[in-house]
């Protein structure tokens, strides 16, 4: 069965900081672009991050730009999303997803992916 599955979320004080992890069964992630996506109560689905297969290409969203690093281990199947100085508006229900043939700009502004996780929760609150 080909799953994505997410962890790492949580509960954590504004400037705090989380690693999510998104982790791949039933397929390699080796060839496919994957990206972070977020859904807050309300709204829509927005792209957050998206890296290339390779890992050398990387997009992120205006505002989560120099707070949050996406990156991959494909040895061991593995996309992370380290995300630092937290504000209480990137709370939201955080996913991945993976995709091929497609840029990773195109990916995280249309939201386009093949595979997603279920999601985690984050919640940034004092």
């Amino acid at each position: 069965q080909l799953q994505l599955v997410e962890s790492g979320g949580g509960l954590v004080q504004p400037g705090g900081s989380l690693r999510l992890s998104c982790a791949a069964s039933g397929f390699t992630l080796d060839t496919y672009a994957i990206g972070w996506f977020r859904q807050a109560p309300g709204k829509e689905r927005e792209g957050v991050s998206c890296i290339s297969s390779s890992g050398v290409r990387t997009n992120y969203a205006d505002s989560v730009n120099g707070r949050f690093a996406v990156s991959r281990d494909n040895a061991k199947n593995m996309v992370y999303l380290q995300m630092n100085s937290l504000k209480p508006e990137d709370t939201a229900v955080y996913y991945c997803a993976a995709a091929a043939g497609i840029t990773v700009q195109a990916m995280c502004s249309m939201v386009r992916g093949k595979y997603w996780g279920q999601g985690t929760q984050v919640t940034v609150s004092s």
